[in-house]
């Protein structure tokens, strides 16, 4: 079964699977002091792509007399036999793991995302969803969407303005997209073609899937409370929506032809609502308003 369902982010699902390949290596006592540590894991810088960077096999290279390629092989080996529909795996010398996450999966994150959205706005209007769902979107919900809202009062400094301005352009979207009957509250978002890959082609819908999943691991991962880290996080993600945005279309032609390219483009700007949201509110103290 996929652990998609378990985590927000989605370095933590690819270190989750790391664990379990870690410990096919732990009857050494050494090795179990590493598998209690954080090991070196990083998205790869590459915006068509996601992917992970793992050095787990140079540093296990260090405690036994064995060489890194061989151990990078013996990990990729069993994350093939046991979790091929989560990745793909390439091993680089001198043993390195890159680990590529395949389309289904980024497919079932955001879909969790949109989710989490829906059911903040049914909060805010005062609705009640199935407890069910609720449970089973917890984790995502709990950290993504807390509660905790600044009071509508707070100041708008003028440099987080280009963050509000992307934040209303993406509920104004979804509005549209609503009235049009685009997208509905029940509906899933066909992420998906018929082969399984992702509807998204175009460099700036890869790079704003790729900077939601960067934004989202360290909303996560990162214990840091530095507001100029999350300033400078929001203003790049609202940059690279603004270039989604004029890059790719959603009405016109797009919505005759390919209304399920459509939808998904409708599914990445409430994903991104999503986040911003967050990184307004709960990172930056303002308010996130729904239209300027």
């Amino acid at each position: 079964m996929l652990l998609v369902s378990k985590y927000t982010a989605i370095k933590q699902l690819v270190y989750s699977y790391l664990m379990i390949a870690l410990s096919i290596y732990t009857g050494y006592p050494k090795i179990e002091s590493l598998a209690n540590k954080k090991f070196p894991l990083s998205k790869g810088r590459n915006s068509n792509q996601v992917f992970y960077i793992t050095g787990l096999a140079l540093q296990l290279s260090k405690y036994e007399k064995i060489p890194a390629m061989e151990i990078a092989e013996a990990i990729a080996s069993h994350l093939s036999a046991n979790s091929a529909r989560v990745f793909t795996i390439r091993i680089v010398s001198p043993g390195w793991i890159h680990l590529e996450l395949t389309h289904p999966v980024l497919a079932g994150w955001l879909q969790r995302l949109v989710e989490g959205r829906g059911d903040i706005v049914a909060q805010e209007h005062g609705g009640t969803g199935d407890k069910e769902d609720k449970e089973d979107n917890e984790e995502l919900v709990t950290v993504l969407f807390s509660p905790h809202s600044p009071s509508p009062q707070s100041p708008i400094p003028n440099q987080l303005f280009p963050i509000q301005y992307a934040h209303a352009r993406c509920c104004s979207l979804v509005q549209l997209g609503e009235r049009e009957g685009l997208i509905t509250s029940e509906g899933a978002i066909p992420w998906l073609n018929k082969q399984q890959e992702l509807r998204f082609h175009h460099p700036s819908e890869l790079c704003l899937l790729s900077e939601l999943v960067q934004v989202v691991d360290e909303l996560e991962c990162s214990d840091s409370s530095d507001s100029v880290k999350w300033e400078k996080q929001a203003l790049c993600l609202s940059q690279v929506f603004d270039n989604f945005w004029r890059d790719c279309r959603i009405w016109g032609e797009v919505k005759v032809n390919s209304p399920e390219l459509a939808q998904a483009r409708l599914g990445l700007v409430m994903a991104t609502q999503s986040v911003l949201r967050i990184l307004l509110e709960e990172k930056l103290g303002i308010l996130a308003l729904l239209e300027l």
